[in-house]
């Protein structure tokens, strides 16, 4: 029998590409409001405890009050918005964060779906301080910069729209200078750091795709890891991965072959087998994977540790679906692959 799925803020950005996901997918029924009814409360009431899942793309105060209009116990909810991520009552929705991570979601009732920049961050950084190469009291910078479709429709507005007084002909636009952006407590978090990292976004004038960078100085770092050590504990963290690829740079696969046999690396080998020079924010732009990249220089002891997704994809809508097909048992990628 295909589960019944209600998208709560259906018209949104997000809740259209999650729509466009699911809508032929045999497996699932979207339970869908009239244009005139998707204000109703009596009418978002019924659908958010008739359905088996709910998947809310709202602004953080709505999910909060759609959430609690879910009086249905078996109704099962993911939030797609900031409200409920650092919530200790619900279930962090990034299967490949940590071992054990896929099942809690599985098993939950409530899962919050991380943010586009965090998902980046936290899949280049969560596996270092887990194996104790970044101490969780080591100061992080993240540089990053996301398509306009990451404001949603006033930002899009804002880019897309000459006739609007919002236009703007802005190229690169950075921001969160306060240093208080609401995604840095969901970072701080899930990456287990005693102290907020310094979080620098920018927008810039293309519509999706993604750029997350962690520049960092490895002289600084107690153990003294070089480039490999970096390459080799993300590439055991996500082997096997579907969705989260850690970038092949040509003999870099060979060595981590190497070093699990117990044969030793040459780092300076492996340094020069890295040929990329560029990377470009819309790599993975209509995908729904992510992937990391390291470069680093060991004469210099430094390291550049990217990460490429879609904002829209792995940042968003196609985390949602992938959290939904874990949360009802249905195989992880279907819809995404």
């Amino acid at each position: 029998m295909a589960a019944k799925v209600f998208i709560d803020g259906a018209a949104g950005t997000t809740g259209l590409e999650i729509r466009e996901r699911l809508v032929d997918r045999s497996d699932i029924r979207l339970l869908e409001l009239p244009e005139a009814e998707r204000k109703s409360v009596r009418a978002r009431r019924e659908a958010l405890n008739e359905a088996d899942l709910v998947i809310l793309c709202l602004p953080d105060e709505a999910a909060r009050e759609a959430a609690a209009m879910v009086e249905n116990p078996s109704v099962r909810i993911i939030d797609a918005s900031t409200a409920h991520r650092v919530a200790p009552d619900w279930t962090y929705g990034f299967p490949e964060l940590e071992p054990g991570q896929r099942e809690r979601i599985g098993r939950a009732s409530r899962v919050s779906n991380p943010g586009c920049y965090p998902t980046g961050f936290l899949g280049l950084i969560a596996p270092l301080v887990r194996a104790g190469i970044v101490p969780n009291n080591f100061p992080l910078t993240v540089n990053a910069v996301s398509g306009y479709s990451g404001g949603g429709k006033s930002m899009i507005e804002e880019f897309e729209n000459r006739t609007s007084p919002r236009y703007v002909e802005t190229v690169v636009r950075t921001y969160g200078l306060t240093l208080a952006h609401k995604h840095v407590a969901e970072m701080q978090k899930h990456a287990g750091l005693a102290h907020p990292p310094v979080f620098a976004p920018s927008v810039g004038r293309f519509y999706r795709g993604m750029i997350v960078e962690v520049p960092l100085q490895l002289w600084a770092l107690p153990g003294k890891p070089n480039v490999f050590d970096i390459y080799r504990v993300l590439g055991e963290a996500y082997q096997g991965e579907k969705l989260v690829e850690v970038a092949d740079f040509d003999g870099a696969m060979t060595a981590l072959k190497r070093a699990r046999e117990g044969r030793p690396v040459d780092p300076a080998q492996f340094e020069k087998t890295a040929p990329l020079q560029t990377l470009d924010a819309e790599m993975l732009r209509l995908t729904n994977g992510m992937k990391l990249f390291v470069f680093g220089n060991d004469k210099t002891q430094q390291a550049r540790l990217v990460a490429v997704l879609d904002n829209l994809g792995k940042g968003a809508s196609g985390a949602a679906v992938q959290n939904l097909n874990i949360m009802l048992g249905i195989p992880e990628t279907t819809g995404l692959l």
